[in-house]
């Protein structure tokens, strides 16, 4: 089923900013929003929840320091206990400050690897995917709105889009 969307192109990101809030005032539906650069504010403006990223890249950094203290426990205390500079290798208690940077480094690893792959993963950035930009001018100077038509007067839409300070406006079958 072919839906109806208008694709409203913006030159300036605070121009695109008082539409969203325009268009969200006037209770129009936006699909989505492609600019060359993120635009500070947009998510609040469209109504967007928070992230939950951060609260992933913490649950990655709890198993990275969880991996690094198996390992090193594994490594210098039970497998090849080793006495390095008159430290005794008794426990991972007593040897835990000199294990201290290696936790830190592998949290931080294991948060910013982890991080990367969820983000292409719930961003839908498979490799050789083709690019879903539907105007090849928002990787440069351009930002669009993507306006769903709906139950409205597609001309009465395109006129407020108009007002709302769009350069350019088209009204597309989104399959």
């Amino acid at each position: 089923m072919a839906s109806k969307v208008i694709h409203a192109l913006y030159t300036d990101d605070d121009l695109l900013l008082q539409a969203v809030r325009q268009v969200r005032e006037a209770r129009y539906s936006i699909g989505q929003i492609y600019t060359p650069f993120p635009v500070h504010g947009l998510d609040k403006a469209m109504g967007l929840a928070p992230t939950r990223l951060a609260i992933t890249a913490f649950l990655y950094g709890i198993i990275g320091l969880s991996v690094a203290a198996a390992m090193m426990n594994f490594i210098m205390i039970e497998d090849w206990p080793m006495d390095i500079g008159g430290k005794p290798s008794f426990s991972f208690i007593q040897n835990m400050p000199s294990f201290v940077p290696i936790m830190f480094e592998l949290t931080v690893f294991f948060a910013a690897h982890l991080m990367v792959f969820t983000f292409f993963m719930r961003s839908k950035l498979w490799p050789f995917k083709k690019a879903e930009n539907p105007d090849s001018r928002t990787t440069d100077d351009h930002f669009l709105m993507e306006v769903v038509v709906g139950s409205h007067d597609a001309e009465e839409l395109t006129g407020f889009l108009f007002n709302t300070g769009a350069s350019e406006i088209k009204l597309i079958d989104k399959k």
